[in-house]
């Protein structure tokens, strides 16, 4: 990677960053639902906006770039360091495991509901106090800046299946985080939900689950398509160091 390049990609790190975090406060400090639309909602309070898989996401990419961030500073870039940090190890980790994979189910997820009948994820009636930026801030700019950090920063992706293990292990803790907050509040989190019957909500969890866990392999396949000469080289520098 070029100064000038890697200049860019700081750069591009820091911007992201200042946007997730700003969104972030504003969501958690200036987003307030009026009296007569939480009947919406489950239980206004019991388990806070960690209800949201769109939360949940938003805080992975703000935590995966302030990696970024530390590493473009403390770390190091380099596509074949003789002894990777644990930072940079962590780095890749995160995006593998979490980053990519969330950022790719809850956009895609979010605007498919979406087109089909928006009143089934988010009814129009929240425009007064969502605003329409912040709401592109959690299901659009997700995708373009993952994409984007896929293209120019180079990662390995976790050996054997630590990483697979760990997305399903999460994607196994939010369906029974969300089936808590229907025991607690008598309601789902998400209207569609509320519309199923019993078989079409097990078959629509499932085929949401199953279509989530499927960008670890998606995002597996892309990275060793546009590093495949960086990670080949790499392979064969860790071979000459044994």
């Amino acid at each position: 990677m070029s100064e000038k390049m890697a200049i860019l990609v700081k750069l591009f790190h820091l911007i992201v960053v200042g946007q997730y975090y700003f969104s972030l406060y504003y969501d958690f400090n200036h987003v307030v639902i009026p009296h007569h639309e939480k009947h919406m909602i489950a239980r206004p309070g019991f388990g806070g906006r960690s209800r949201y898989l769109t939360y949940w996401c938003l805080i992975v990419q703000a935590s995966y770039f302030t990696l970024c961030v530390l590493n473009d500073v403390i770390g190091t870039n380099e596509n074949y360091p003789k002894r990777p940090s644990k930072l940079r190890k962590l780095k890749d980790y995160i995006f593998a495991t979490f980053a990519f994979p969330l950022a790719m189910n809850v956009a895609i997820s979010f605007w498919s509901i979406y087109a089909i009948d928006r009143e089934l994820i988010l009814p129009k009636s929240f425009e007064s106090f969502f605003p329409n930026w912040l709401n592109h801030v959690m299901h659009t700019n997700i995708v373009f800046f993952i994409l984007l950090e896929l293209l120019v920063s180079f990662r390995q992706y976790p050996a054997g299946k630590s990483g697979f293990i760990g997305l399903l292990v999460f994607n196994i803790f939010y369906v029974i985080w969300i089936h808590i907050i229907k025991f607690k509040t008598d309601r789902w989190v998400y209207p569609v939900l509320e519309v199923l019957n019993l078989p079409q909500r097990i078959g629509f969890i499932l085929f949401i689950g199953i279509f989530g866990i499927s960008f670890y392999f998606v995002g597996e396949y892309v990275n060793k398509r546009v590093w495949a000469n960086e990670l080949k080289s790499n392979k064969s520098s860790i071979h000459k160091h044994k």
